[in-house]
């Protein structure tokens, strides 16, 4: 046999990823969204529903020109989006299942779903950035949730003004905990550069950086499944009792394997 076994490459994956290592990576997805919708969807935040709504407070007091359809649509589709997903996982065991790669698969094709659109129609027309950033909206809505579900503290995927304020109150500055600092710089930094690659990308096109994003979730859905699976079966294997892969017919009771003697003469 050529190459890596499968049985090696679900060790190798194993070992190799983790939930928060995922996370971290939608993290990073994230932040190239959000640098589409803001950058080439009329100052639309995907992920960030915060911003979405101090905009739309903003917006409610006139002359200031900035966009409302686009943010409240993003809202009402990324609420659908979590709807949606909360629903899927409802009845779900905690941790990675097959729901989950569902629901993350599904936002990976819709990002590049996405991307196809942009780059077939164009930005010129406002339905047209309207319902593109609706789109993405409703892909971090189900990203969010399931995220959510997957539950990695301070990895949210979407925002990370929590994970700020946990960096911060945790610090040496603050309680001096030191707890979760790596994992919350990382978040930090992840969507910092993720922006900054949807920015870079943008400036070739929208609908690359919108392309890349659906790479990494596509790429992060993959691996998440392989590894649950290697794990789940590392832990059949584990629990497969060895006395009953080895047992065998001379090895069963007398009673079972050897047939009933007739009784002797002198037992008559």
């Amino acid at each position: 046999m050529n190459g890596i076994s499968y049985g090696t490459r679900t060790r190798l994956v194993r070992w190799r990823v983790t939930p928060v290592g995922l996370m971290l990576a939608l993290t990073f997805a994230t932040g190239v969204v959000d640098a589409v919708g803001y950058l080439r969807l009329d100052q639309v935040f995907a992920g960030n529903m915060t911003g979405n709504v101090v905009i739309l407070g903003m917006a409610a007091t006139g002359g200031t020109g900035l966009p409302v359809l686009g943010p409240v649509m993003a809202l009402v589709f990324f609420l659908v989006g979590a709807a949606v997903a909360g629903r899927v996982l409802r009845t779900a065991l905690p941790g990675w299942s097959r729901r989950c790669t569902g629901l993350l698969g599904g936002v990976g094709l819709v990002l590049a779903a996405t991307a196809l659109g942009l780059a077939v129609t164009g930005m010129g027309a406002p339905a047209a950035r309207v319902s593109m950033a609706s789109s993405l909206a409703l892909a971090m809505g189900v990203q969010a949730a399931t995220a959510r579900h997957l539950g990695v503290k301070d990895v949210t995927t979407v925002v990370v003004t929590s994970t700020l304020t946990g960096l911060a109150a945790d610090s040496r500055l603050g309680a001096a905990r030191g707890q979760g600092a790596l994992r919350r710089g990382a978040a930090v930094t992840l969507i910092i550069v993720g922006a900054a690659t949807g920015a870079a990308l943008c400036q070739v096109h929208a609908g690359l950086a919108v392309l890349a994003a659906a790479f990494v979730v596509l790429a992060v859905t993959g691996l998440g499944h392989l590894s649950t699976r290697s794990v789940a079966a590392a832990t059949a294997g584990s629990t497969t009792s060895p006395t009953s892969r080895s047992l065998t017919p001379a090895m069963a009771p007398a009673s079972a394997t050897e047939p009933t003697r007739p009784p002797s003469a002198s037992a008559r």
